[in-house]
C-alpha cells in the first residue's frame, strides 16, 4: 500500500513541477518588435507609418499600414498583433514596412 502512495505522490508531483515550468512561457505575452531589430531595420518598419522615409521608400502611401496588410494577422480593431514577416513578434497596427501587401478585399 505504501508503494502505490508513494508512486502517486512522485507522479503528481513531477506533473506538477512540468505544469509550473511550462505556464509561465504560455501565459506571457509575445514581444514586440523594436525599430532596432535587424529584420525590422532591413524591411523598413516603422511603428507609425508617417514617420516613413519617403525618399528612400517611393512605393510607401500613406494610407498604407500593417492594419490594411495581408501580412497581419489580427483584427482591424487590434493595436498590435502578429505579422509573418516578424515570427512571433508583435507589430503596430499603424505602423508600416517595405513588404507591405493590401490586404485581400
Amino acid at each position: 500500500m505504501k508503494d502505490s502512495t508513494r508512486r502517486i505522490f512522485i507522479t503528481r508531483t513531477v506533473a506538477g513541477a512540468c505544469a509550473a515550468f511550462a505556464a509561465p512561457a504560455t501565459l506571457a505575452a509575445p514581444s514586440r518588435v523594436e525599430e532596432t531589430d535587424e529584420t525590422a531595420t532591413a524591411l523598413g518598419y516603422k511603428h507609425d507609418t508617417k514617420q516613413v522615409d519617403k525618399q528612400r521608400y517611393p512605393k510607401h502611401s500613406a494610407t498604407q499600414s500593417c492594419a490594411n496588410c495581408s501580412f497581419f494577422q489580427g483584427a482591424a480593431a487590434d493595436e498590435w498583433s502578429g505579422c509573418a514577416m516578424f515570427g512571433r513578434k508583435h507589430i503596430a497596427a499603424s505602423g508600416w514596412c517595405n513588404a507591405w501587401a493590401k490586404k485581400p478585399g
